[in-house]
């Protein structure tokens, strides 16, 4: 059986004061929509969208 994530990712990050997306913005050297599909494959999805 496949397992898939949904990982829902959205916001312009205003009260970030920065004109770039939130989920793109580096935490730890790495973007933060990475941190969570890294996560995502570590729990087993086979599926990522």
């Amino acid at each position: 059986m496949e397992t898939a994530a949904i990982i829902l990712a959205a916001g312009a990050g205003t009260r970030m004061k920065s004109k770039k997306p939130k989920v793109v913005h580096e935490v730890l050297g790495r973007p933060l929509v990475r941190w969570v599909v890294e996560a995502a494959k570590a729990a087993g999805a086979d599926r990522i969208v």
